[in-house]
């Protein structure tokens, strides 16, 4: 299988455009991240058991993850660490910019905008949208605050691809809606409401935070009823 320039793979005997599977998907920043501690320390080569050990993954689906970029370590040597985080990052679109807007700057919102960390990878947040007189026309971390009527100007002008909800629950429908209008093709959701799109066409990742939160209970309620008393 060859890489090809989004996150799919090509099968080599038919030559399609096979979508890698999510679980590996979501499993390759684990392993950047990694590769990362390792290259501070001036690690060179790491094997996918040191990997497993670390990352609390069965070694064998590291092998196959990596497989699937058409990655392979070699025996009693592993993988060349500097070589891996490149591949990774390039397959992963870390290494390109891709330009977005936050809309809703609220304290979930602001605080987005004012992590720097995601331009390492390769989300560059270029305004903030908020319904807000007060908030239009300020900066926050730097980044400029319009209003929503400026969006679809804004999207065209500044090549906007993602947009990022952070609305309230009975907002966030609408606007998916005028993100989608406006020319944007990736929504990241961080709202409980599970947005709809029409087509194929727009990409939507849910990350919601109260969900997570439903499971860390659910699970720490279930592990003390079950301590002997």
């Amino acid at each position: 299988m060859a890489q090809s320039n989004k996150n799919t793979i090509t099968d080599a005997a038919s030559g399609t455009a096979v979508i890698l599977p999510e679980p590996t998907l979501r499993r390759l920043p684990w392993y950047l991240a990694y590769l990362a501690t390792l290259k501070s320390k001036n690690i060179s080569h790491v094997s996918s058991t040191q990997i497993a050990r670390e990352l609390n993954v069965d070694a064998s689906q590291i092998a196959k993850d990596l497989y699937f970029l058409n990655i392979r370590g070699k025996t009693r040597i592993g993988y060349e660490v500097d070589a891996l985080e490149t591949k990774l990052r390039d397959f992963l679109g870390f290494d390109r910019r891709h330009n977005a807007v936050i809309v809703g700057v609220g304290s979930l919102g602001a605080a987005l905008m004012s992590d720097q960390g995601l331009q390492r990878y390769g989300l560059n947040v270029v305004a903030g949208v908020d319904i807000s007189p007060e908030l239009q026309g300020s900066q926050v971390g730097g980044i400029p605050v319009v209003s929503p009527e400026q969006l679809p100007h804004l999207v065209k002008r500044l090549g906007v691809s993602v947009g990022i909800l952070t609305v309230p629950f009975d907002a966030a429908q609408d606007v998916a809606d005028e993100l989608v209008a406006a020319g944007v093709r990736a929504l990241w959701n961080f709202t409980p409401r599970r947005i709809r799109v029409c087509g194929d066409n727009t990409v939507v990742a849910n990350t919601s935070i109260y969900s997570h939160l439903a499971v860390m209970y659910n699970r720490l309620s279930t592990m003390t009823q079950n301590q002997p008393d």
